[in-house]
């Protein structure tokens, strides 16, 4: 196995270290050549005061794309949201040469390959976990940090070597971790979306208490 640079915020293109998730993405390059079949790097704004933390990339997403919450149908609430809390400019056409730029913020995965059926191993959550670590660590000015589902709050809390019962679930919960103030927010997939359990001015309702944190 190739060394992995741990003090890194990125993974290598080709990182080795979680074997069912480099089976999974080799499977999808013998499917899908064109597509990025990589560790989704983090993307925005390293000087940002927000994080955006999700779980893992998607499949037809962020693995094909390269870029988080692009491509899949997540990436139209989450970014036009963004854009209309200040926290985003130019248009989200999904794909990474569009001309959306963050502003002030950052969107991250705890796990940054795709993993079958959208659900990575506890233990790849925690090989993955020194590239959050070091992800937080590179945002000097980070004070908040939104969470996309519990999953992503306890993982987001286990890099802060905090408990993951820290801070209570569910939407809007609000607390502070470590140096952080943390909102979790339900994920803003379709599932949530076309059920009606998260409606836009649900999520856009989190982004407002952000800028209420940070303005």
């Amino acid at each position: 196995m190739p060394a992995v640079d741990l003090t890194s915020p990125e993974p290598p293109r080709d990182c080795p270290l979680c074997p069912r998730l480099v089976e999974y993405r080799r499977e999808n390059q013998r499917k899908e050549p064109t597509w990025y079949n990589g560790p989704a790097p983090s993307f925005g704004d390293w000087d940002g005061r927000l994080m955006v933390a999700g779980l893992a990339p998607g499949r037809t997403g962020a693995n094909r794309t390269g870029r988080p919450f692009t491509g899949d149908h997540a990436g139209w609430l989450l970014y036009d949201t963004l854009k209309k809390t200040g926290f985003a400019t130019g248009t989200y056409e999904a794909r990474p040469d569009d001309s959306l730029q963050l502003v002030d913020c950052m969107i991250t995965n705890a796990v940054r390959c795709a993993p079958p059926l959208n659900k990575p191993e506890t233990s790849e959550e925690k090989t993955c976990r020194p590239f959050f670590v070091n992800t937080l660590a590179a945002m000097p000015n980070l004070k908040v940090i939104v969470t996309l589902g519990d999953v992503s709050r306890r993982s987001l809390l286990r890099a802060l070597n905090l408990k993951g019962s820290t801070g209570a679930p569910g939407h809007g919960s609000e607390f502070d971790a470590g140096p952080y103030r943390v909102i979790n927010s339900y994920h803003c997939s379709r599932l949530n979306t076309n059920t009606g359990r998260l409606t836009p001015a649900m999520f856009e309702d989190i982004f407002k208490r952000v800028r209420e944190l940070i303005d």
